[in-house]
């Protein structure tokens, strides 16, 4: 077993680049069937808002080269454009990061000056 997310955000990403890699619903069902028949991808959950997009999978074995694989052919996107713009976290790691997004320690207004005021 190996954990893994792998992501881009706000921080990471254009407004355009995330735009392309978020999933609506429609796609979001079609992505998780598609990721479940990965023959290296033991279980999956796709967290998708409008400023993150990221993928938390238990892997049969490490690497991340399979997922950036399967998102760029998704998405139809370029590869290299892709790839410098993904963040990622494997093991222990994965988790804590999980639980800083869940929590909301890492919340996208902090970065969205329009919710400074409130």
């Amino acid at each position: 077993m190996s954990l893994l997310v792998l992501g881009i955000n706000h921080k990471t990403a254009s407004v355009d680049l995330r735009e392309k890699v978020a999933f609506s619903p429609e796609k979001l069902r079609l992505a998780l069937t598609e990721l479940g028949q990965m023959p290296d991808v033991n279980s999956s959950v796709i967290l998708s808002t409008c400023n993150r997009t990221e993928i938390y999978c238990d892997l049969k074995h490490a690497g991340t080269g399979v997922l950036v694989d399967w998102l760029t052919k998704f998405h139809q996107l370029d590869s290299e454009q892709l790839i410098s713009s993904l963040y990622f976290h494997e093991e222990q790691a994965s988790v804590k990061h999980l639980m800083r997004v869940a929590c909301g320690w890492i919340p996208w207004y902090w970065v969205n000056p329009r919710y400074w005021a409130r």
